[in-house]
């Protein structure tokens, strides 16, 4: 790390001073089942022919279950994250880096509590093996290099991909308050850690030639995609949770759905465009 690296994580590490428990920043009694937990134009339906005949309760129900696919993403990711890191602690670190480093572990935690508390605060059902991590994805962030560019590219995606979902929530209109809460919670903590992958990131890349940017373009594209894709529209079990019959039918219909492509899009612009600022091509 180079001395504007030591800077910026210390600084990070005086924003984090002040921590407050996720858990305990959400009123979670508001978060009930009578009241949408993501905004119709949000979910992965919304926009086909199909949609518009769902009763009110089918629409609601498949609001939080999209909800709930989200909270999911972010436990897989965190949990990897965290094992990962804690590899790093167990090495000599300037100290800047490990006492960062020990500053968003403890809110990475925080998150992972507060995800599971929104899970099963509402109540609804998720059979263990409803969700799984995309394999390549799960096993490429397992398994890079864990002070290398394609690992920290991973945790760039992974941290901004939700990010921008969170801050579109955050100003929806008729989503349910807890929902906002965890969102807003999320931002905040989540400015600090893209600020410090972006840097790691970037000092991975000053190591590397040109040509080794090339050669793991292909890789980071390969995770970006499936993360886009798990993030963005749930397992087929989810939509027959929410009262759908036949769910692969309907993820099949998700997955080809203009609009919530077009949602998706709008979405990930400003970290498509981050990354190729750093020499990617995800298009």
């Amino acid at each position: 790390m180079q001395n504007a690296d030591h800077a910026l994580l210390r600084q990070l590490s005086e924003n984090s001073m002040r921590y407050r428990d996720p858990v305990a920043a959400v009123e979670w009694t508001q978060l009930d089942t009578a009241s949408f937990w993501l905004p119709e134009p949000a979910l992965s339906l919304y926009g086909l022919p199909e949609f518009d005949t769902l009763a009110l309760d089918v629409r609601r129900r498949l609001s939080q279950y999209e909800f709930i696919n989200v909270m999911h993403a972010g436990l897989w990711l965190e949990r990897v994250f965290m094992r990962r890191l804690s590899q790093r602690l167990s090495s000599p670190l300037p100290r800047a880096a490990y006492e960062y480093f020990l500053h968003e572990m403890r809110e990475e935690a925080g998150h992972s509590l507060m995800f599971l508390r929104a899970i099963e605060t509402g109540g609804l059902e998720v059979p263990a093996a409803a969700w799984q991590p995309p394999r390549v994805a799960d096993w490429l962030a397992r398994k890079a290099p864990a002070r290398g560019a394609l690992f920290w590219a991973a945790t760039v995606i992974a941290e901004d991909v939700p990010d921008k979902f969170n801050r579109y929530l955050r100003t929806a209109i008729g989503i349910n308050p807890a929902v906002r809460e965890i969102c807003t919670v999320h931002c905040i903590d989540e400015a600090r850690h893209i600020a410090a992958a972006r840097a790691q990131l970037e000092t991975a890349l000053l190591k590397l030639p040109r040509t080794a940017v090339r050669l793991i373009n292909p890789v980071v594209r390969l995770l970006f995609r499936q993360y886009a894709q798990v993030f963005y529209v749930p397992p087929a079990p989810f939509y027959e949770l929410s009262g759908l019959t036949h769910g692969e039918r309907w993820r099949r219909l998700a997955r080809g759905n203009a609009v919530h492509h077009a949602f998706i899009t709008e979405r990930l612009a400003p970290t498509i465009r981050m990354l190729e600022g750093y020499g990617f091509r995800l298009q």
